[in-house]
């Protein structure tokens, strides 16, 4: 049974991510799931990937119980000044959490899951309650008939389908990022990071590009606010490192500051521009994204 279980685990994780808004807490719903289906499963019931998905569904319900819900610095308040002060920095289960892309999505099916996967999606699903956030991502991500998701929720097509209706209705509408991202902009943009070519770096953002630096709820809006932050500090991350990787269907590169893993950086892309800029202080997630700890074992690693 162990195949059958592993061959569902990337879809039931991307459901768990949307759902949850971490990656760990994605990966402890899914093994979760995995523990109840040994446990449960009877072929008799159906489908062995409709049970996983009711069982993972109940796991996230259970995890979803307290008040409060993970976001983006912009969810949490206004652009900063340029000079303001960082602030305290909130704990990790107030933030959206970045997620390997291929943990979560079908390589088959990159170009309908992607976008359902960026950082603003998974935002802005948890303004809705669970169940209203769990009919939606079946329906419109997974594309789940309205009768399957019924019989998943132990509830009415009526009922899924009010939910659904609901569910759109608050959902914030999002910017459509650039399915293909030009090499050569990242090309640009690294070379521009890593020499702190002030110049080059904001000429490569979009005129309301933001950035933000998640455990800081510090964040700017706009080229010219970055230009100000970037020439008015004291350059902390000249001689910066770049490797690349993959999170929330963007480009993403883990930042290495005098050789050691320092923050993972998220762009997002439109237009051939980059308007966002998300920057992980956190080093703990460079063994999630295959990344090793130092510079020096990123070189031995691509050689």
């Amino acid at each position: 049974m162990t195949t059958d279980l592993e061959a569902h685990r990337a879809e039931l994780t991307g459901y768990c991510y949307r759902m949850l808004g971490s990656g760990f807490e994605a990966e402890d719903a899914v093994q979760e799931a995995f523990v109840r289906a040994w446990r449960t499963y009877d072929p008799g019931r159906g489908p062995l990937r409709s049970w996983l998905f009711h069982l993972a569904t109940n796991v996230c319900l259970d995890m979803l119980r307290g008040p409060q819900r993970r976001a983006r610095a912009m969810d949490l308040g206004p652009a900063a000044v340029p000079g303001a002060a960082l602030g305290e920095p909130l704990p990790e289960n107030r933030w959206v959490q970045p997620v390997p892309d291929a943990r979560v999505l079908d390589p088959a099916d990159l170009a309908v899951t992607r976008e359902t996967i960026r950082l603003a999606f998974v935002a802005a699903l948890q303004h809705l309650p669970p169940r209203q956030r769990a009919v939606l991502i079946l329906r419109d991500v997974l594309k789940w008939s309205a009768a399957e998701t019924a019989a998943l929720l132990d509830t009415t097509v009526t009922s899924v389908n009010s939910s659904l209706q609901r569910a759109r209705a608050r959902l914030p509408a999002s910017e459509p990022l650039d399915e293909e991202v030009d090499e050569g902009l990242l090309a640009r943009y690294v070379a521009a990071f890593e020499s702190y070519d002030v110049d080059t770096l904001v000429s490569l953002l979009h005129e309301d590009a933001t950035s933000s630096m998640p455990p800081f709820t510090w964040w700017l809006r706009g080229r010219e606010a970055s230009r100000a932050v970037l020439l008015g500090s004291d350059a902390p991350c000249a001689g910066s490192r770049l490797v690349p990787t993959r999170a929330n269907g963007c480009p993403a590169f883990g930042q290495y500051l005098k050789g050691e893993a320092f923050a993972l950086l998220i762009l997002e892309v439109a237009g051939g521009l980059v308007v966002g800029q998300t920057t992980y202080l956190d080093p703990g997630l460079f063994p999630v994204f295959g990344l090793p700890m130092s510079f020096e074992g990123a070189l031995r690693t691509e050689r």
